[in-house]
């Protein structure tokens, strides 16, 4: 099984302040950061915190940036991830273990799992950021979330500098959530996560717009990870803006979920409402169809704006703030509420 091994330089690499960091967040946001280094392995980061510039500055941690929206410049040190490296730490007669640095592109390690022969994660192709994101967010898409894959997390504790492994449970995953997103949130530097693939391969393409796209390659169902990959990437592209052409943070809001009672009042009044019933009994709702239904799709506020082809995208058009997108997020908000009495609550982290 290949392996790429993690450098062994212990030095982080240090920049010059001001540095900016419209290259670091996926909105393209033109803001700067007091101080900034690259974190390439566990002992740089010791370094950069052990560093007198880091002396009583707060602390950000970006990898991607896929996921925040960075409203002003950030008076700190910014910690930019590129801890790489993956490989195969063991397996046994039902999964790969496969630990992957949490600077390792998301989209190129799953793209490699499949490679290497081991499908699992194809259901999250395309999601843009980085490793040591996925478990903050436990991105999820298609019928997967990536905790239903996760072993472990390695991370390391930025205040004391002391290295933690968190199994699954500890995670506290949730829909969109997990404990690095609440009570770890700014303590914790990520630097490795570790998946476990299941050897017993099942499809997972019951969303209708994989059984369309398999349908339109001629395929009644998937036969193999490759074939749920290709459909998934095609479907994405085909919805949502690529980054590097258009700034996003890929879905703003999260699909709300109610209670049956709610639900049941709602649909008398909107009866074409989009959902999906839970395993507790609770209703998911589709985000997207909300805000479509309120008339923000392809709507602006100055340069931010609602997606075209998919209301759940907001996207920087060029010159936006992360203020302004927060704006337009907030009126979307507001209209959401008004008329269907319910609440959307953001993705991405605000600075």
């Amino acid at each position: 099984m290949p392996v790429s091994a993690t450098s062994a330089v212990p030095s982080p690499v240090w920049f010059a302040a001001g540095y900016p960091l419209r290259e670091h967040n996926t909105f393209g946001f033109d803001v700067r950061a007091r101080f900034a280094c690259r974190i390439e392995n566990e002992a740089g980061l010791a370094a950069a915190l052990r560093d007198p510039r880091a002396q009583g500055l707060r602390m950000l941690v970006l990898g991607g940036g896929s996921n925040v929206v960075l409203t002003r410049d950030f008076d700190g040190l910014v910690l930019l991830v590129a801890l790489a490296g993956k490989r195969v730490t063991r397996e046994d007669g039902d999964a790969w273990y496969v630990e992957a640095g949490a600077g390792e592109n998301w989209h190129d390690f799953v793209a490699w799992t499949l490679e290497a022969g081991m499908p699992g994660l194809e259901n999250l192709a395309l999601i843009p950021g980085t490793v040591g994101a996925a478990p903050i967010q436990n991105i999820g898409a298609y019928g997967l979330e990536m905790a239903e894959r996760c072993a472990s997390v390695r991370a390391i504790e930025i205040e004391s500098g002391t290295s933690y492994v968190f199994d699954a449970a500890d995670c506290r995953f949730g829909y969109r959530d997990s404990f690095f997103k609440q009570e770890g949130h700014d303590r914790f530097l990520i630097t490795s996560v570790t998946f476990r693939l299941p050897k017993a391969w099942r499809p997972n393409a019951g969303y209708a717009d994989l059984a369309r796209e398999l349908a339109q390659r001629g395929l009644s169902e998937a036969r193999c990870a490759r074939d749920v990959f290709d459909a998934v990437v095609a479907v994405r592209r085909a919805k949502l803006p690529d980054p590097l052409a258009l700034g996003n943070a890929g879905s703003f809001f999260k699909n709300p979920v109610i209670d049956a009672q709610q639900f049941d009042s709602l649909v008398l009044r909107e009866p074409r409402i989009v959902s999906y019933t839970q395993a507790d009994g609770r209703v998911k709702l589709a985000a997207g169809w909300l805000i479509d239904q309120c008339g923000w799709k392809g709507r602006t506020l100055r340069g931010a704006a609602v997606h075209e082809r998919q209301a759940l995208v907001l996207v920087n058009l060029g010159g936006a703030t992360g203020s302004d997108i927060l704006e337009l997020a907030q009126a979307i908000r507001r209209d959401v509420f008004e008329r269907f009495g319910v609440e959307l609550e953001q993705e991405p982290v605000s600075l």
